[in-house]
């Protein structure tokens, strides 16, 4: 059939214009999607939880609000076998370390969501001297999700939003974290001489 005789050649150009603009062949882009897809639907969450954001975080399994819908159901007791840390709670100077540990042995891609207004800025310990001030300044954060705690709603919309920033990313030739811990210390080195 001719070009003119489809009725949906838009789609067609746009598609071809994407693949274009990003260099990737017709076979990689599919990949990329369906890779990104099983990635994105089969969220593997680490909780680190210290105070009362983890136990909303907790509401997350129970009947009410099953996690299994959404492809979130496996929490990992082990960072080997996590790809999403999801950060519950107040973060001490004196937790940073083992945090960062944590993150450190997860499998790339990994992702961080800050749950809470203590992760975001310091919350009601504003100003402490013994709180971390937002967890951007320990790690390099993919979700915000504000609340005091939040809702178990505004977590999964959270945990969604990071599904549909999956969904988005090159796998081939892009995705697998940019952004390194130590090239992020490097332009932070006021954090990374805190944590010494």
């Amino acid at each position: 059939m001719k070009r003119d005789d489809w009725k949906d050649n838009e789609y067609i150009d746009q598609l071809v214009e994407e693949l274009n603009a990003s260099g990737a062949n017709v076979v990689v882009g599919t990949l990329d999607k369906l890779i990104n897809w099983g990635r994105a639907n089969s969220l593997w969450p680490l909780c680190f939880g210290t105070s009362c954001c983890a136990i909303e975080f907790m509401h997350l399994g129970a009947a009410r609000h099953d996690m299994a819908r959404f492809g979130f159901e496996v929490t990992r007791n082990s960072p080997r076998q996590a790809d999403l840390l999801m950060v519950n709670g107040t973060i001490t100077y004196r937790m940073a370390p083992v945090l960062m540990r944590l993150y450190e042995q997860m499998a790339e891609p990994k992702y961080v969501i800050a749950t809470g207004s203590c992760n975001i800025s310091g919350g009601p310990f504003i100003g402490s001297h013994c709180v971390v001030q937002g967890l951007d300044k320990l790690l390099p954060v993919d979700v915000w999700i504000p609340g005091c705690p939040p809702r178990p709603e505004a977590m999964y919309y959270g945990m969604m939003q990071l599904q549909r920033k999956i969904m988005t990313q090159k796998y081939f030739g892009g995705v697998n974290r940019q952004e390194k811990l130590k090239d992020f210390l490097a332009e932070h080195p006021e954090e990374a001489e805190g944590l010494k």
